[in-house]
Protein backbone atom coordinates (compact mmCIF):
# COMPACT_ATOMS: atom_id res chain seq x y z
CA UNK A 1 0.00 0.00 0.00
CA UNK A 2 2.67 2.61 -1.13
CA UNK A 3 0.22 5.16 -2.07
CA UNK A 4 -1.42 5.56 1.89
CA UNK A 5 -1.27 9.10 3.00
CA UNK A 6 -0.56 9.11 6.60
CA UNK A 7 -1.93 12.18 8.13
CA UNK A 8 -0.95 13.38 11.88
CA UNK A 9 -3.75 15.79 12.71
CA UNK A 10 -2.30 18.17 16.41
CA UNK A 11 -4.12 20.75 17.80
CA UNK A 12 -2.89 23.78 18.17
CA UNK A 13 -1.12 24.59 21.70
CA UNK A 14 -4.06 25.91 24.10
CA UNK A 15 -5.43 29.68 23.68
CA UNK A 16 -5.15 32.24 26.37
CA UNK A 17 -8.75 32.75 26.79
CA UNK A 18 -9.66 34.34 30.27
CA UNK A 19 -13.12 35.28 28.89
CA UNK A 20 -14.53 32.58 27.23
CA UNK A 21 -14.99 34.09 24.29
CA UNK A 22 -16.30 31.95 21.15
CA UNK A 23 -12.96 32.46 19.00
CA UNK A 24 -14.03 30.53 15.92
CA UNK A 25 -11.68 31.71 12.93
CA UNK A 26 -10.44 34.86 14.85
CA UNK A 27 -7.06 35.42 16.01
CA UNK A 28 -6.44 34.89 19.52
CA UNK A 29 -3.25 34.12 21.40
CA UNK A 30 -1.74 30.66 22.43
CA UNK A 31 0.41 29.67 25.36
CA UNK A 32 3.76 27.93 24.49
CA UNK A 33 5.16 28.26 27.75
CA UNK A 34 5.19 23.40 28.18
CA UNK A 35 8.59 23.26 26.99
CA UNK A 36 8.44 19.35 27.86
CA UNK A 37 4.90 18.52 26.01
CA UNK A 38 6.34 20.61 23.35
CA UNK A 39 9.67 18.83 23.42
CA UNK A 40 7.55 15.39 23.82
CA UNK A 41 5.25 16.38 20.87
CA UNK A 42 8.10 16.96 18.27
CA UNK A 43 9.78 13.96 19.39
CA UNK A 44 6.04 12.01 18.31
CA UNK A 45 6.25 13.50 14.58
CA UNK A 46 7.90 12.10 11.52
CA UNK A 47 10.72 14.73 10.14
CA UNK A 48 9.83 13.81 6.87
CA UNK A 49 6.30 14.25 6.84
CA UNK A 50 4.67 17.30 4.77
CA UNK A 51 4.21 20.41 7.06
CA UNK A 52 0.71 22.10 6.76
CA UNK A 53 -0.78 25.06 9.09
CA UNK A 54 -4.28 26.66 9.04
CA UNK A 55 -4.48 30.23 8.29
CA UNK A 56 -4.29 30.82 12.06
CA UNK A 57 -1.47 32.56 13.71
CA UNK A 58 -1.80 29.61 16.48
CA UNK A 59 -1.09 26.81 14.39
CA UNK A 60 1.71 27.99 12.62
CA UNK A 61 3.40 29.65 16.25
CA UNK A 62 2.44 26.39 17.61
CA UNK A 63 4.58 24.34 14.35
CA UNK A 64 7.36 27.00 15.38
CA UNK A 65 7.14 26.04 19.42
CA UNK A 66 7.74 22.86 18.29
CA UNK A 67 10.85 23.35 15.76
CA UNK A 68 8.29 21.95 12.57
CA UNK A 69 8.25 25.22 10.61
CA UNK A 70 11.49 25.04 8.41
CA UNK A 71 10.86 24.21 5.73
CA UNK A 72 8.24 27.23 5.04
CA UNK A 73 4.89 24.91 6.03
CA UNK A 74 1.62 24.81 3.43
CA UNK A 75 -1.20 27.38 4.35
CA UNK A 76 -5.12 25.05 3.95
CA UNK A 77 -7.57 26.82 4.57
CA UNK A 78 -9.56 23.98 4.25
CA UNK A 79 -8.99 22.51 7.68
CA UNK A 80 -9.93 26.06 9.55
CA UNK A 81 -12.25 25.64 12.58
CA UNK A 82 -15.49 26.10 12.43
CA UNK A 83 -16.66 30.24 11.74
CA UNK A 84 -18.99 31.65 13.96
CA UNK A 85 -19.60 34.63 12.20
CA UNK A 86 -21.51 37.21 14.03
CA UNK A 87 -21.15 35.86 17.17
CA UNK A 88 -17.35 35.51 17.22
CA UNK A 89 -15.95 37.64 19.96
CA UNK A 90 -18.74 37.30 22.37
CA UNK A 91 -18.64 35.00 25.82
CA UNK A 92 -21.31 32.19 26.11
CA UNK A 93 -22.81 34.01 28.51
CA UNK A 94 -23.31 37.34 26.48
CA UNK A 95 -25.12 35.32 23.58
CA UNK A 96 -27.04 33.85 25.39
CA UNK A 97 -28.26 37.13 27.34
CA UNK A 98 -28.86 38.52 24.28
CA UNK A 99 -32.18 37.26 23.60
CA UNK A 100 -31.49 36.25 19.99
CA UNK A 101 -33.09 33.00 19.51
CA UNK A 102 -31.14 31.50 17.18
CA UNK A 103 -28.68 31.44 20.33
CA UNK A 104 -30.53 28.70 22.07
CA UNK A 105 -31.49 26.52 18.12
CA UNK A 106 -27.54 26.42 18.03
CA UNK A 107 -27.19 25.17 20.74
CA UNK A 108 -29.81 22.24 20.61
CA UNK A 109 -28.89 21.36 17.71
CA UNK A 110 -24.96 21.91 16.71
CA UNK A 111 -24.29 20.23 13.72
CA UNK A 112 -26.65 21.14 11.47
CA UNK A 113 -27.54 25.17 12.74
CA UNK A 114 -25.39 27.54 11.18
CA UNK A 115 -24.69 31.06 13.37
CA UNK A 116 -25.50 34.33 11.42
CA UNK A 117 -23.17 34.83 8.83
CA UNK A 118 -21.30 31.85 9.89
CA UNK A 119 -21.09 27.80 8.89
CA UNK A 120 -22.59 24.60 10.91
CA UNK A 121 -20.44 22.22 11.63
CA UNK A 122 -21.80 19.74 8.80
CA UNK A 123 -20.28 22.71 6.63
CA UNK A 124 -16.91 21.92 8.80
CA UNK A 125 -17.37 18.48 7.60
CA UNK A 126 -17.84 18.81 4.03
CA UNK A 127 -15.17 21.77 3.92
CA UNK A 128 -12.60 18.93 5.93
CA UNK A 129 -13.81 16.27 3.53
CA UNK A 130 -12.80 17.67 0.26
CA UNK A 131 -9.53 19.33 1.85
CA UNK A 132 -8.07 15.63 3.01
CA UNK A 133 -9.37 13.47 -0.48
CA UNK A 134 -7.65 16.40 -2.27
CA UNK A 135 -4.16 16.06 -0.30
CA UNK A 136 -4.36 13.18 -0.01
CA UNK A 137 -4.14 12.91 -3.79
CA UNK A 138 -1.75 15.42 -3.81
CA UNK A 139 0.70 14.11 -1.61
CA UNK A 140 -0.20 10.04 -2.25
CA UNK A 141 2.25 8.09 -0.18
CA UNK A 142 3.64 10.90 1.91
CA UNK A 143 3.07 11.50 5.48
CA UNK A 144 1.34 14.64 6.63
CA UNK A 145 1.70 16.89 9.89
CA UNK A 146 -1.25 19.44 10.30
CA UNK A 147 -1.42 21.57 12.95
CA UNK A 148 -4.98 22.81 13.01
CA UNK A 149 -7.98 22.74 15.04
CA UNK A 150 -10.30 20.80 17.18
CA UNK A 151 -13.67 21.21 15.32
CA UNK A 152 -11.70 20.08 12.09
CA UNK A 153 -10.34 16.99 13.60
CA UNK A 154 -13.63 15.82 15.03
CA UNK A 155 -14.78 16.78 11.68
CA UNK A 156 -12.02 14.69 10.31
CA UNK A 157 -13.26 11.74 12.27
CA UNK A 158 -16.55 12.34 10.76
CA UNK A 159 -15.02 11.77 7.59
CA UNK A 160 -12.72 8.96 8.01
CA UNK A 161 -15.43 6.95 9.81
CA UNK A 162 -18.69 7.89 7.75
CA UNK A 163 -20.96 9.15 10.90
CA UNK A 164 -23.19 11.91 11.46
CA UNK A 165 -21.22 15.52 12.30
CA UNK A 166 -23.53 15.00 15.41
CA UNK A 167 -21.56 11.97 16.47
CA UNK A 168 -18.52 13.42 15.74
CA UNK A 169 -18.69 16.27 18.18
CA UNK A 170 -18.92 13.78 20.98
CA UNK A 171 -14.93 13.23 20.11
CA UNK A 172 -12.88 15.10 23.04
CA UNK A 173 -9.76 17.06 21.49
CA UNK A 174 -7.01 18.47 23.32
CA UNK A 175 -4.76 20.60 22.79
CA UNK A 176 -1.49 19.49 21.63
CA UNK A 177 -2.49 16.12 21.13
CA UNK A 178 -2.54 14.05 17.72
CA UNK A 179 -5.32 12.22 16.18
CA UNK A 180 -4.01 9.77 13.21
CA UNK A 181 -5.89 8.67 10.16
CA UNK A 182 -4.82 7.09 7.17
CA UNK A 183 -6.16 7.53 3.49
CA UNK A 184 -5.73 4.20 1.61
CA UNK A 185 -6.69 4.60 -2.61
CA UNK A 186 -8.51 1.06 -3.46
CA UNK A 187 -8.38 1.03 -7.36
CA UNK A 188 -12.05 1.54 -9.06
CA UNK A 189 -13.48 2.27 -5.52
CA UNK A 190 -13.84 5.00 -3.30
CA UNK A 191 -11.07 5.42 -0.63
CA UNK A 192 -11.22 3.74 2.94
CA UNK A 193 -9.89 4.95 5.53
CA UNK A 194 -7.76 3.29 8.75
CA UNK A 195 -7.74 5.10 12.34
CA UNK A 196 -4.54 4.85 13.93
CA UNK A 197 -5.70 6.47 16.99
CA UNK A 198 -7.56 9.75 18.84
CA UNK A 199 -6.35 12.19 20.77
CA UNK A 200 -3.12 11.11 21.49
CA UNK A 201 -0.56 12.16 23.69
CA UNK A 202 2.88 12.95 22.29
CA UNK A 203 4.55 9.61 22.26
CA UNK A 204 6.77 8.60 19.75
CA UNK A 205 6.55 8.34 15.96
CA UNK A 206 4.54 4.77 14.98
CA UNK A 207 6.81 3.43 12.11
CA UNK A 208 6.45 6.14 9.83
Amino acid sequence: MTDVTRWWLVRHAPVINPDKLLYGQAEIAVDRVDARVLTALAGSLPEAAIRMVTPLSRTRLTLEAIGGASPTPLVEPGLLEQHFGDWQGFSHDALAASGDGRVAEFWRTPATARPPGGESFADVVNRVAETLGRRSAEFAGRGIVAVCHGGSIRAALAVALGIDPAAALAFQIDPLSVTRIDHIPVAGERPVWRIMGVNLPPTQPDGY
